[in-house]
């Protein structure tokens, strides 16, 4: 089977679906993207796992046609995640805008859209709907899970939930819990959200692009945590755009023309509410929670890991990495770190460059192994 083209599933629950938090749901659907074909032994498929604002469209595996994956450089045939002999799946995760069951779906029980009355989802959650779905896939055991920031959490997530599903884990600019900066910046972020006289609890008008501006906002705090000071001093500087200064208290430097842009296009394919159920599933991820440590945690997992930091990310810092790298390595697991020299921050995974080039070569190495 080769597939590059979105599709639902919807998962076959015998019982309603009870979520981390007390909540239920009584019908999920899962978007999800297939790439590549499964074997019979149905064990080579590799599981992508995205960060917040993403979803399940990873590659355009080739087609020209199609637009590109948000890790395009990373998957399709003859590349270091090759189609030819993977059978990759991208999935758009529980509490999302982008097709599978969230704040933006339909309430089969009132027929109207979910909106702030959907549960609260977890990283948990997340994971059991994906395995759940993997399963109807036909999958029997997975390569590799692999995933940065939000997604390298489902990652370690899925390495102690599922160990016997899992042979090989690649978390990426993540951590096993948001550092208490990490988690006021998200507090910010939500609270943009909420404050904004047009939010109504959550009842806004969802007739098309957001009329949130508390939601672009909350996009312009995110993305200074996601590039680095290195990075923007040298991409942006004190430059002003065109050349003029800005009227009234706009200034019209090139990093303020940049912060409205990308929050504008934000706002035509990114859910408000949506927003505030991923970051707050985000924060409250705590792997040492209901366990003694984190080695007490992390002694569950069977599989071996590639941990990947980059030096320039405050939202996940390299200790974050050498913390979950240390702990594996004392518990006896097979564990590969790297730490990447870069100044492109957090988003560092996203972007394809001579920088990077080194975390690819690190995937396409391991998965090998």
């Amino acid at each position: 089977m080769q597939d590059n083209s979105s599709k639902l599933i919807k998962l076959n629950l015998k019982t309603p679906f009870k979520l981390k938090q007390g909540g239920e749901l009584h019908e999920i659907e899962v978007c999800y993207e297939t790439y590549g074909t499964l074997n019979e032994s149905a064990n080579n498929a590799i599981l992508i796992c995205h960060p917040l604002t993403m979803d399940a469209h990873v590659s355009d595996n080739g087609d020209t046609n199609v637009k590109p994956g948000w890790w395009n450089f990373l998957i399709g045939p003859n590349k270091p995640i090759n189609t030819h002999n993977f059978f990759v799946i991208g999935m758009n995760v529980l509490g999302g805008c982008r097709g599978t069951t969230g704040p933006t779906s339909i309430n089969p029980k009132t027929g109207t859209a979910y909106r702030t009355s959907f549960p609260e989802v977890s990283i948990e959650d997340m994971v059991d709907v994906q395995k759940l779905a993997i399963e109807q896939l036909g999958v029997k055991k997975l390569k590799a899970v692999l995933g940065g920031s939000l997604g390298g959490m489902q990652v370690l997530e899925w390495s102690v939930r599922y160990p016997e599903w899992v042979e090989q884990s690649i978390a990426i600019a993540t951590g096993c819990q948001l550092s208490s900066q990490g988690l006021a910046f998200d507090v910010v972020g939500r609270a943009c959200v909420l404050n904004d006289p047009k939010w109504e609890n959550g009842m806004y008008d969802n007739s098309g692009i957001s009329s949130i501006t508390g939601l672009a906002l909350a996009r312009m705090i995110g993305h200074i945590t996601y590039i680095s000071k290195n990075m923007m001093d040298r991409k942006f500087g004190r430059k002003l755009q065109d050349g003029r200064r800005g009227e009234g208290f706009n200034t019209a430097f090139m990093i303020e023309s940049f912060l409205h842009y990308n929050s504008e296009k934000f706002l035509k394919r990114f859910d408000p509410n949506t927003y505030l159920y991923l970051s707050k599933a985000m924060d409250t991820y705590d792997m040492t929670e209901g366990f003694q440590n984190l080695g007490h945690s992390l002694s569950r997992a069977l599989s071996s890991f590639l941990i990947v930091s980059f030096s320039s990310d405050w939202l996940f810092p390299p200790t974050d990495s050498i913390q979950l790298a240390t702990t594996l390595s004392n518990q006896g697991k097979s564990v590969t770190y790297a730490n990447i020299e870069t100044d492109l921050g957090h988003d560092a995974f996203l972007i394809e460059s001579d920088e990077t080039e080194a975390m690819v070569q690190l995937v396409s190495n391991f998965l090998k192994s």
